[in-house]
């Protein structure tokens, strides 16, 4: 497991419970956002339980291209091991100046997501239940500075 070395967890989490999240399903691009329910692509892909994540980018510090995509490869390795359903993904900030890959996983369940992010270094990932709003779980202690992150859970510490 790596450990985070993050300057600033709260304002990291801010950016992304404010970046846009979108799934590919068949074709149809559809939106994610933290704080919000999933519907459209609940109706597309019904489950109890759905989570985005992203092997690029260790502690949201660029790495090359090859880096990433050989991280992507283990973490898509890993998530056919244990029989998860995965759809392309990306997240990108609202600017459209950032954009990172990665996966919706159907029926993960919480402690596979949370075992996953952190040995692939992640900050957070995205968790929620089926008609529940889209939340986000940073993956390191809850700084001080942390107030009004809604729909924020910090899992470490």
């Amino acid at each position: 497991m790596r450990e985070l070395q993050i300057v600033d967890a709260a304002e990291l989490a801010t950016a992304y419970a404010a970046a846009d999240y979108v799934v590919v399903l068949d074709g149809d691009s559809l939106p994610l956002r933290v704080g919000l329910p999933a519907t459209d692509l609940e109706a597309y892909a019904p489950a109890a339980r759905y989570a985005f994540i992203t092997a690029w980018n260790p502690a949201s510090q660029p790495r090359s291209d090859s880096a990433n995509e050989a991280a992507d490869a283990l973490l898509v390795a890993q998530l056919d091991a244990i029989g998860a359903v995965r759809h392309p993904a990306w997240a990108q900030d609202p600017d459209g100046g950032w954009r990172e890959p990665g996966w919706l996983v159907v029926g993960l369940g919480e402690d596979d997501l949370l075992r996953l992010g952190l040995e692939f270094g992640q900050a957070g990932v995205l968790d929620w239940h089926a008609g529940e709003p889209v939340r986000l779980r940073m993956l390191m202690p809850r700084p001080s500075a942390a107030f009004g992150v809604a729909n924020t859970e910090w899992v470490a510490g």
